[in-house]
């Protein structure tokens, strides 16, 4: 899977849980879900769940504390989802 179809997939797995709308429409690899989206950390925890499951993969607790910009999330999808080959 290219790097660009991991981002579009990712975000329509975190706009559920976003309450930053506006910075959401300008989400970038930098963007942070904490700081920028204005995810919850409960919320955090259901968009992994939610990118396990889409991307079939399985995040182990030190790959999912440091999913905290899009780059990161995109990063470790990569690299599980490379794995797998």
């Amino acid at each position: 899977m290219e790097r660009k179809e991991i981002v579009e997939k990712l975000k329509t797995i975190i706009e559920p849980y976003v309450q930053d709308q506006e910075a959401f429409e300008n989400v970038s690899e930098d963007t942070d879900l904490l700081n920028d989206l204005k995810v919850n950390s409960a919320n955090l925890v259901d968009i992994i769940i939610d990118a396990e499951m889409a991307f079939d993969i399985e995040i182990d607790d030190e790959s999912a504390e440091k999913m905290l910009t899009v780059k990161d999330a995109v990063g470790i999808i990569e690299e599980l989802t490379d794995d797998r080959k």
